[in-house]
């Protein structure tokens, strides 16, 4: 499957014919292409090493309806990022207009077109709050997986195979196209050649649901030397403003049996 992404290349080399009695090939790509794991491995460490920065994404989401009939939802984000311990994310789209808030003690979710916010204590570093938010709360940052202090780590947990696809293009810019296999998701990833090795687009396909969503991030207009005081990643109540609860999904017991339906 993943031959049609990368234009019809392939992952390794045809089986030899059964009668075959040719010695192994010590020659043989490993499944794990080594200038894709040091071409993503050079992003990781470049990304981990900024110590603020922020940039734009645009998405779009696949919603996968009972008939089988396939929506795609689009948005833009706008994320910053001061390490250790801060994040904000003010997302616009299709089904959502909010602002996400970590300043190392709390989350903080607003919604601006009904003026609700809901808060939670967080984790005292970045690396723990997005885990804490996607975990507890099934709160997402765009392309989260980026904004660890090892990126690197992160993405290759699942990984079972990566190849190298070459040069590409990405709204004029110039990337080298690398794609991964895992056991839940098969991913792809662009990154800037030259001395900022910068994802530009992140695409990943997951396993987990029969029809195969695809989940698409294009970043832009990466800033590694923003004014970020701490206030920007506080949230203060407007006037009109009310708060609600995060329904905490940790705390979610096991479903009863007179429960189901």
């Amino acid at each position: 499957m993943l031959a049609a992404f990368a234009g019809g290349a392939t992952w390794a080399a045809p089986p030899e014919p059964e009668s075959s009695q040719k010695e192994p090939d010590s020659t043989k790509k490993p499944a794990v292409d080594p200038q894709a794991r040091a071409l993503l491995e050079k992003m990781s460490d470049f990304l981990a090493n900024q110590r603020q920065f922020s940039v734009q994404t645009d998405g779009s989401i696949e919603v996968v309806l009972e008939s089988g009939e396939k929506l795609e939802f689009d948005y833009s984000s706008d994320v910053r990022v001061k390490r250790p311990d801060k994040l904000r994310s003010d997302r616009r789209g299709e089904k959502t207009d909010a602002e996400f808030y970590y300043d190392g003690r709390t989350f903080t979710l607003y919604g601006k077109n009904k003026h609700y916010y809901a808060s939670a204590d967080a984790p005292g570093n970045l690396d723990e709050a997005i885990d804490a938010a996607r975990e507890r709360l099934g709160v997402e940052a765009p392309a989260a997986d980026l904004l660890y202090s090892n990126p690197y780590k992160v993405l290759m947990e699942d990984v079972v195979s990566a190849a190298d696809l070459g040069q590409a293009y990405v709204r004029g810019v110039s990337c080298r196209h690398l794609a991964f296999r895992g056991n839940e998701s098969d991913w792809q990833i662009w990154i800037e050649d030259g001395p900022r090795p910068v994802p530009v687009k992140f695409v990943i396909v997951s396993k987990k649901v029969e029809s195969l969503p695809e989940f698409t991030t294009e970043f832009s207009e990466w800033n590694f030397s923003p004014r970020l005081g701490d206030e920007v990643f506080h949230f203060t109540p407007r006037g009109n403003d009310k708060r609600i609860n995060f329904l905490d999904r940790s705390k979610s017991g096991p479903e009863k049996q007179g429960d189901k339906k």
